[in-house]
């Protein structure tokens, strides 16, 4: 009997293939880094042959430091950078362009068009989701719109479009020689063409969008006892393994953080900053700028709906001060610089990049570093980036607790930044409420891992899964409240004076 699961995390930066254990302990992993592509400014791509070659290089590289073999593993699951988009020809497995990362904003011109016909909120009583450049649907038919071949071959049912884990999933079950073309609900919710209660495409969005039918994946459910497919003898697990489990990024660390209850909440620190509240077994409308989104789906039964709050730059801010600025050499030197200083100095950076996402939903907006004195320097601004993605997260939570009438009494909170002690002391003060890191804090991973654990039996239910969390670390609040109101105010000034730049 195997011991162990597999989970593919395709990540905005870097692939990685982790495996765990029963308890939801890792047993071994490895990771590589993917090429950030810059074309024009706003426009960010992937190359998809790239991205499926580091996969295979950290399945193998992760079995290779454990010395496991593919048939020590029960199920393989994935879990991935949601949005990304990439139509590559079914034939052959060729991308006929660079996929379209979810931070990439060149389908503004696009996303005007439709909001100017009916307004933002078009498609979100069937979706869940303003119109933005954030989602599938819009950069789909960029492509479409854009490239001649990807247009005929479209037409012609030779091309074939997915997220990055329907991309995954589709080579290690064979690719062109009868891979499966599937992606789950939660990364089907993040296209803007799928109906929220009937989990199918839409085909007045499609023919809205120009979008024909047969490119899409068909939408299944996180985890899957039907599975999928099995891996390739001849691929990196040189075994015949299930693949029967997907979640969005974000829905993963929401199962990897066992939120399995109406009302629980985390917040997940990577690239960008995303916290999700599961609602329950019913889609919950969204009046202060949210998402309704799927949360996840298990086997036959009923799907999980959250509220979330999507902050594009966090993690990415920290890269920046260290590869556009050179303040630090290290990413987790900005800790450190941060330290030597006991405040912001009065300044606040607001890092709208390419716009600002929830609440706001602002493509106009752009950077900026505010109240800048001489007084300021490098250690102030170190802080100011760590403080902007606190300050984010409080935008999420004000108007979740708005939407939900249900104010936030903890945090989980999981991803690369939770190791910055600063940060999370900082985010349990301006948030008031406790901060709590999880001894296991790959969770985007762990999710994975479990709805493809669940599909197989695994692992028997949640509740077992409930078993292996524990708290490795909680912070709780130490600011007053007006100091916290202050700080604040001063904030959302800032945030004013990013609106309206392009």
């Amino acid at each position: 009997m195997p011991k162990y699961i597999g989970a593919v995390d395709q990540g905005t930066t870097s692939s990685r293939f982790i495996i765990f254990d029963h308890d939801g302990n890792i047993a071994g992993l490895d990771q590589k880094e993917h090429e950030q592509i810059f074309p024009k400014p706003g426009w960010v791509e992937h190359n998809p042959t790239e991205i499926w070659n580091s996969t295979q290089d950290v399945i193998q590289g992760a079995l290779n430091k454990t010395g496991l073999s593919g048939s020590d593993l029960a199920a393989i699951g994935i879990t991935n950078q949601r949005e990304t988009t990439v139509v590559w020809d079914k034939n052959t497995g060729k991308p006929y362009y660079n996929a379209i990362v979810w931070q990439c904003t060149r389908t503004d011109d696009i996303c005007k068009k439709l909001i100017g016909e009916q307004g933002q909120n078009r498609f979100r009583d069937k979706t869940g989701l303003p119109i933005a450049t954030y989602f599938s649907g819009p950069k789909i038919r960029w492509i479409l719109e854009n490239i001649p071949e990807a247009r005929a071959a479209a037409d012609k049912g030779d091309a074939l479009f997915g997220t990055m884990e329907t991309w995954v999933i589709w080579h290690l079950t064979g690719g062109p020689d009868r891979g499966a073309h599937v992606t789950d609900v939660t990364n089907a919710s993040r296209t803007l063409l799928m109906d929220l209660d009937s989990l199918e495409w839409d085909e007045e969005i499609l023919k809205i969008l120009g979008i024909p039918r047969q490119i899409l994946p068909r939408i299944v459910p996180s985890s899957d006892p039907d599975t999928w497919g099995e891996t390739l003898e001849s691929g990196p697990l040189n075994a015949k393994v299930p693949v029967c489990g997907a979640l969005g990024d974000q829905q993963a660390a929401l199962v990897g953080q066992t939120c399995f209850d109406m009302g629980e909440a985390k917040n997940t620190y990577g690239t960008g900053c995303f916290l999700l509240l599961n609602t329950g077994s019913a889609p919950v409308a969204s009046r202060h700028g949210l998402l309704t989104t799927l949360g996840y789906q298990f086997s036959n039964q009923k799907p999980v709906y959250c509220l979330e709050g999507s902050v594009a730059v966090t993690g990415s801010l920290v890269q920046w001060l260290r590869d556009n600025l050179c303040l630090i050499s290290e990413a987790s030197q900005v800790e450190t610089l941060a330290k030597t200083v006991d405040d912001n100095g009065g300044a606040y950076f607001v890092p709208a990049f390419s716009g600002l996402f929830a609440p706001y939903w602002r493509s106009d907006a752009r950077g900026i570093i505010a109240g800048l004195t001489r007084y300021v320097h490098k250690g102030h601004i170190a802080r100011a980036v760590l403080e902007a993605v606190a300050y984010q997260t409080l935008d999420i939570v004000g108007a979740m607790n708005r939407d939900s009438g249900v104010e936030l009494s903890k945090l989980k909170v999981d991803g690369g930044m939770v190791v910055n002690e600063l940060l999370m002391q900082f985010q349990s003060d301006i948030l008031n409420v406790p901060v709590i890191r999880p001894r296991v804090s790959e969770t985007t991973a762990l999710g994975a891992a479990y709805a493809a654990g669940l599909a197989v039996g695994f692992w028997s239910d949640t509740e077992e899964l409930r078993q292996n969390w524990a708290t490795d670390k909680t912070w709780t609040p130490c600011m007053g409240s007006e100091q916290r109101e202050k700080q604040y105010r001063g904030w959302k000034k800032a945030v004013e004076r990013t609106f309206d730049w392009i």
